[in-house]
């Protein structure tokens, strides 16, 4: 006689998924918004404060 065992269900069948894929912080960002802030900074930075 074979002994078989269930497994048990996961909780989140997601889970599983996201653990196989390598996530990380979003660090680079694409050139034309890297430019929006940049030039957002420097006019903050020459705008005369009021």
């Amino acid at each position: 006689m074979k002994l078989s065992l269930k497994t048990p269900k996961p909780r989140n069948p997601f889970a599983m998924a996201g653990r196989r894929r390598s996530a990380g912080a979003h660090r680079n960002r694409c050139p034309r918004q890297q430019a929006r802030i940049e030039l957002r900074r420097e006019l903050d930075r020459i705008k005369p404060c009021t």
